[in-house]
């Protein structure tokens, strides 16, 4: 992914005349302290319903996300004359189609890697002596996991852990997918009752034009960097595979979804194949390749390649990036860190749009 210090999204121009309250400028925060403390008072509100409801709340956000992303897809396929119906239907099961089959290619590498590992921490206390302290503790880790229960007292273990674990992330991906279906279904019917609320004609061409805005710059932030975590998996793949490493198809899929965590991500992504070079490859310098591989492969595509693409931008404040991202990591755990970044976005688009919030979304600002 691209650098997450440089967040970049293409913006849409207008000019004064056609919609002069969605201005780039700062404006004045309200002098009202009522005003303020009642803002803040919702924000803490909405922010304490978001941890509490995280089961509820995930994946109807991941769902208004996906459909972000899918909306191109679905305006071409209304241009061919598709029903709407049958467009989201056919969306939903290409996209669950190859999940599956990307999840069926890869379960026999990742099995292999995994019965790897436990036998594995031998050959790299043997290659990396200087820390065979931390190894130490991790085989001891590794060999106790699965006796937490009976030596702690009766907590879970290991097996009953994955299981929950396997058993809450369908619940939240059935939910996911069957919000995103209706929400391709109804189209622009939410953007149409909320143009009927609005008292003023000019209350409802702004929230027209911020809607299409909201629209048209994530759902292009969203398009583009999933193109560009395609060609990152593509090349990683490759590329271990030409190091030796194998199995192109797990290391690029891995490559791929690392990519769409700002940070984290890369880093992680440095360190398992850093950890798979040394339990593979056996002179040491080439057991670093695969690690220095992926990470030339990431500083090309984050300083060169994504913003060439997206010329036409706006930054957002690189600290507020990195906080959203641990805040949101925090709340929801990984789908959060993967949300952090399209939802500082369209808060940003927001305030930009909202006269009243025009210094809010200046602070945003890069």
């Amino acid at each position: 992914m691209a650098d997450p210090l440089r967040v970049e999204i293409p913006t849409t121009e207008t000019t004064p005349l056609e919609m002069p309250e969605l201005t780039g400028e700062a404006g004045p925060f309200s002098s009202d302290p009522k005003l303020v403390i009642q803002s803040c008072l919702l924000v803490l509100a909405v922010l304490t319903i978001c941890y509490f409801a995280s089961d509820i709340i995930l994946p109807i956000v991941l769902a208004i996300v996906l459909k972000l992303l899918f909306q191109p897809a679905m305006r071409l396929l209304e241009r061919l004359r598709v029903p709407r119906t049958l467009a989201a239907l056919l969306l939903i099961l290409t996209v669950f189609g190859v999940i599956v089959g990307v999840g069926a290619a890869l379960s026999g590498p990742a099995t292999a890697w995994g019965e790897k590992l436990p036998g594995g921490v031998q050959r790299l206390e043997e290659r990396l002596k200087f820390l065979s302290q931390p190894i130490g503790a991790l085989q001891k880790f590794l060999h106790q996991f699965d006796g937490a229960a009976a030596g702690g007292g009766g907590g879970p273990t290991l097996a009953e852990t994955l299981m929950k674990g396997t058993q809450h992330f369908a619940s939240g991906f059935f939910e996911t997918i069957l919000i995103l279906f209706f929400l391709l279904v109804s189209g622009d019917t939410f953007l149409r009752r909320m143009v009927e609320i609005v008292p003023s004609f000019s209350d409802k061409r702004r929230v027209v034009d911020l809607s299409q805005q909201i629209e048209e710059n994530v759902s292009a932030y969203l398009v583009t960097i999933t193109l560009m975590n395609i060609a990152v998996g593509v090349a990683t793949g490759v590329a271990m595979w030409a190091c030796g490493l194998g199995d192109p198809i797990l290391w690029g899929t891995v490559a791929f979804l690392l990519n769409y965590v700002p940070i984290m991500g890369p880093f992680a992504g440095v360190g398992l194949f850093l950890l798979a070079g040394l339990l593979t490859i056996d002179p040491l310098w080439q057991a670093l390749l695969p690690a220095g591989l992926y990470l030339l492969i990431h500083v090309i595509e984050g300083e060169a390649v994504t913003p060439m693409l997206l010329a036409r931008r706006f930054t957002l404040n690189p600290v507020l990036v990195i906080i959203s991202l641990i805040f949101w990591f925090w709340m929801w755990g990984v789908p959060g860190a993967v949300l952090a970044v399209p939802m500082l976005a369209m808060a940003k688009i927001i305030c930009d749009g909202v006269k009243p919030l025009n210094a809010v979304g200046h602070f945003l600002e890069g």
